[in-house]
């Protein structure tokens, strides 16, 4: 077990400030002790899950390993088996082998809205993650505190989503949501923790609010959009029940098409948010239900949305 307090030390590395923690790992601000620089730290926790992570009693911006808000949504990790999906928890091993799935991912983009990779290190024969330290907010934060929203966020992570997939570094960031996005002072945007994906054991970590067809291409980032423009529009999301049963095994079947028909019906937000613009309304739909409304279309969309504004 990592054994870790501020003021102590990773390698080249001391411990400055705990930084925050999500249904597998602990993050810590540290800076270098040659040269002063800050960077982040993120270790696994010994098993986890985001359902066995605790959870404070009151919606609260405190950050500490003992547990989480109330409203924050840590990953899961999901086996997608010929049967359906299975949610479990990981062991210290299988957390580990995913940190190192991460670090390779974000070793392989080099983008200045996606987290900088800095080093792998290891600390008590445990790997460490050495990442840069992103000065800002997380959209979880802004969300909570009821500061201004705006769109180009949004329009800036499919522009960079796009860019990625073409260069081939990053077929789909697989687990957006606002704990993973982060917005600097300047308003730029930064995007962290990518799911990790293990084709050997059959598993990727992601979050089912979010994700809840639990899909693997970009199809899951867009769908992620649209759940996070109706959570902000309304207070709510759309589906409290998931992950949807059939997500994650080969579908088909008018049993299967009527469950996902049925799952996938929403209170409109507009119902909820009578302020709710029609045209946002409309690519929150696109966003959710229709399987072929990719990056392209919602990138077009939301440039006409804030033209039109």
């Amino acid at each position: 077990m990592l054994k870790l307090e501020v003021g102590g030390r990773i390698g080249g590395y001391r411990l400055v400030e705990y930084l925050g923690r999500g249904g597998f790992s602990h993050v810590y601000l540290a800076e270098s002790i040659e040269t002063q620089e800050k960077v982040a730290l993120k270790m696994g926790d010994v098993a986890g899950g985001g359902r066995y992570v605790t959870r404070f009693l009151e919606v609260t911006g405190r950050r500490s390993p003992d547990g989480i808000s109330p409203d924050e949504t840590p990953a899961e990790a999901i086996f997608l088996e010929d049967q359906g999906a299975r949610i479990d928890f990981l062991d210290l091993s299988e957390i580990d082998r995913l940190l190192e799935d991460e670090a390779n991912v974000l070793r392989g983009i080099s983008s200045p809205h996606v987290v900088g990779f800095r080093d792998l290190v290891r600390h008590e024969d445990r790997p460490v993650l050495v990442m840069d330290y992103v000065q800002g907010k997380t959209l979880r934060e802004k969300i909570r505190a009821l500061e201004g929203i705006r769109l180009n966020w949004f329009l800036s992570i499919v522009k960079t989503l796009e860019r990625l997939a073409e260069k081939g570094t990053l077929e789909a960031h697989g687990d957006l949501k606002p704990e993973n996005i982060l917005v600097k002072p300047s308003g730029s945007v930064i995007l962290i923790d990518p799911a990790r994906r293990n084709r050997n054991l059959g598993l990727i970590s992601t979050t089912p609010h979010y994700n809840p067809l639990l899909l693997t291409d970009s199809k899951a980032d867009v769908m992620a959009i649209g759940i996070m423009l109706y959570e902000i529009l309304t207070g709510a999301l759309p589906f409290e029940e998931v992950p949807w049963k059939y997500a994650g095994r080969p579908t088909g079947g008018e049993v299967v098409r009527l469950s996902l028909g049925y799952f996938l019906s929403y209170t409109p937000p507009k119902e909820i948010n009578p302020n709710t613009p029609d045209m946002l309304q409309d690519i929150i739909y696109r966003c959710i239900v229709s399987t072929d409304y990719g990056l392209a279309g919602l990138r077009q969309d939301l440039i006409e949305f804030l033209h039109r504004g």
